[in-house]
C-alpha cells in the first residue's frame, strides 16, 4: 500500500532537492482531478506516469484527449516502474506543448526504456495528452 507521504513516483524534487511526497505532487491531480487539474503539460505528463505506476486507468482516461483516447486500458501486472526523466518541455502554441521524456520499467525480467515526445493541448483550462512519437 502506498501512503500519501511516500515519495512521488515521478521523481520531482522540491526546493531543497528532496523528492516530493505523492500527496503534494502528482497525487493532488490524480486523486482530485475535478478540483485540481494539472497546471501545465509537464505536470500532466508526470502525473500520467505516476498513474501508470499506480494503475489508475480512470485518471489516464480522463486526461487523454477525446480524439485519441482508447476505449480501454490494460496494465501489465508484472511491470515494475523504475523511473522517469523529463528531457524537455516546450510550448508549441498558446494552448499546446510538447514534453520529451524517458520512462524506464522492467517486465518479465527485461528492462524497457520508453523514450517519447508527447503532445498536449489545453481546452477549457485543462491539459490533455493527445499522442506522442516514440524515439
Amino acid at each position: 500500500m502506498t501512503l500519501p507521504t511516500d515519495p512521488c513516483p515521478c521523481g520531482r524534487t522540491g526546493d531543497r532537492g528532496a523528492l516530493r511526497a505523492y500527496a503534494h505532487c502528482c497525487g493532488r491531480y490524480i486523486d482530485h482531478w475535478d478540483e485540481a487539474p494539472a497546471p501545465d503539460a509537464e505536470s500532466l505528463m508526470r502525473s500520467r506516469y505516476t498513474a501508470f505506476v499506480r494503475a489508475r486507468a480512470d485518471y489516464l482516461q480522463a486526461t487523454w484527449h477525446a480524439s485519441t483516447r482508447p476505449a480501454t486500458l490494460d496494465f501489465d501486472a508484472g511491470a515494475r516502474w523504475l523511473g522517469l526523466e523529463v528531457r524537455g518541455c516546450r510550448s508549441t502554441g498558446p494552448e499546446s506543448a510538447e514534453v520529451e521524456f524517458v520512462a524506464r520499467y522492467r517486465v518479465g525480467g527485461r528492462a524497457v526504456r520508453l523514450h517519447e515526445r508527447s503532445r498536449f493541448v489545453r481546452e477549457a483550462g485543462r491539459w490533455y495528452y493527445v499522442d506522442g512519437d516514440i524515439r
